[in-house]
């Protein structure tokens, strides 16, 4: 018997924590951008959350196995616009990551090539003939994240690279892999990635190099983490209040509204705000688990356990990164950093989850 959906089987929970969480960030880079040139942010942030909000009931009202019907279309549609990226696309701060539109809109396509990713990656677990993952299997699906990995290194954007990995991990988890091949992936990190430190740009060895030991160089590479390293501490437990925090006011904190705005958000809100934050990334994330667990088919568990395991990484690598605990990446932090690409690409995953959560019950 089929059941149609309607608006009681969205997520209003879930809804409610993302409004929540994307509040604190307009509010936060209202307060980090007072007086600057990015002055106006804090009401295009609010533009981008009303279009996502828009993005997000369009895809869940989107049956999402004809999503994976069409994922290799869309796939090499994704390596296409990677590839223009390069060859066309805008350049700023050192790399070229985006793609210029009318309207003075800059798309980066790697955001949304997330997406067609966790798709691409639960279509082709799901139509696997046996119960564990063999050897050409992993082969297979890692050449068809690696592709556009690699591109998205090349422009160079090396942190957003890894945000593919723990899409792949979770996948290959959860369709299970003997123990033997998850041995072998560990030697072959242990050699590869002190080769693939030689073959970073200079700007992204001195990053990790400015992580170990950011007094090395204070004024140059280690200056970000160091301003950063002193929000978060002059924060306290209750913050300095909005717009009154010394490190993002007097501009000695970078890009307080983006990839640091966790830092502004701590050093103005103290320890009771971050642990308020985090708690609602941990309802979020659970709340992704949950509809993971009530999905009607295999296809949607990974669907959803890819969104998640895509947030979490994005969360702790920019949490830990602002409180050194991680090298400096230009990873966003889901719903709060300033940008209309993370803020879209966000929202366009989270109605992949209520896409699969409308039709637990449709046989």
């Amino acid at each position: 018997m089929q059941r149609t959906t309607g608006l009681k089987d969205f997520d209003w929970t879930m809804l409610f924590i993302v409004l929540v969480i994307c509040g604190l960030g307009v509010l936060q880079i209202f307060s980090a951008t007072l007086d600057t040139g990015f002055q106006g942010s804090w009401w295009k942030q609010m533009i981008y959350i009303a279009a996502g909000l828009l993005l997000m009931w369009i895809v869940a009202n989107i049956d999402y196995h004809a999503l994976m019907t069409h994922v290799y279309p869309l796939y090499i549609t994704s390596v296409v616009l990677l590839i223009a990226v390069l060859l066309v696309g805008k350049r700023a701060f050192g790399s070229t990551r985006w793609i210029a539109l009318p309207g003075g809109v800059h798309l980066q396509v790697s955001e949304f090539a997330k997406i067609v990713v966790i798709l691409m990656v639960a279509r082709y677990l799901t139509e696997m003939r046996t119960d564990v993952l063999e050897l050409s299997d992993l082969l297979k699906l890692s050449g068809l994240i690696l592709l556009p990995m690699a591109l998205i290194a090349k422009e160079p954007d090396l942190g957003t690279a890894l945000t593919y990995i723990p899409i792949l991990a979770v996948g290959v988890f959860l369709a299970g892999m003997r123990w033997q091949y998850w041995a072998a992936i560990a030697v072959i990190a242990l050699v590869v990635v002190p080769i693939g430190f030689t073959s970073l740009q200079a700007y992204q060895k001195a990053r990790i190099v400015s992580f170990l030991d950011p007094e090395r160089d204070p004024q140059g590479t280690g200056y970000q983490l160091i301003q950063s390293k002193i929000a978060v501490g002059a924060g306290g437990t209750w913050g300095k209040g909005v717009t009154k925090g010394s490190q993002t006011q007097l501009r000695f904190l970078p890009v307080p509204h983006t990839d640091f705005i966790f830092s502004a958000f701590a050093e103005e809100h103290g320890f009771v705000g971050v642990m308020v934050a985090l708690i609602l990334y941990f309802v979020l994330l659970m709340q992704i688990v949950q509809n993971a667990q009530t999905a009607p088919d295999r296809a949607g568990m990974y669907v959803c356990m890819g969104v998640g395991a895509l947030l979490l990484f994005h969360i702790l690598v920019n949490v830990g990164m602002v409180v050194g605990r991680m090298p400096v990446t230009g990873i966003p932090l889901p719903l709060m950093s300033y940008g209309g690409s993370s803020i879209w690409s966000t929202f366009l995953m989270l109605g992949l989850v209520n896409s699969v959560r409308v039709r637990r019950f449709v046989n």
